[in-house]
């Protein structure tokens, strides 16, 4: 495909550009668009349609990633653990840092 001129179109404050309703049809992107820039080129590449992963993929593909999540491990000691959640809760919360403090 030949270069395609594309005038700047005002979108609020913004400025934007139409693209040829072909042109979207051929390239799948009704869905949108990602745009990525490389020095002094922009990519518009079209936006995958894929859905959300599912809890259980989210799962699987964190345990594979093998990330590390050791920065979370100071959060034990917030008292979180000592709050007893089957019970019903007083109007006021109580102030658990005292046992903290210990």
């Amino acid at each position: 495909m030949k270069p395609m001129e594309l005038a700047l179109t005002r979108i609020g404050n913004s400025r934007g550009i139409r693209l040829p309703s072909e042109l979207i049809r051929r390239h799948g992107l009704e869905n949108g668009l990602t745009l990525e820039v490389r020095g002094h080129e922009i990519i518009l590449t079209a936006k995958s349609g894929d859905p959300k992963l599912s809890w259980e993929a989210t799962a699987r593909e964190m345990a594979t990633a093998a990330e590390d999540w050791s920065d979370w491990e100071h959060t034990g000691s917030d008292g979180l653990d000592q709050i007893a959640w089957d019970e019903p809760q007083a109007k006021e919360a109580p102030d658990h840092r005292k046992s903290l403090r210990k």
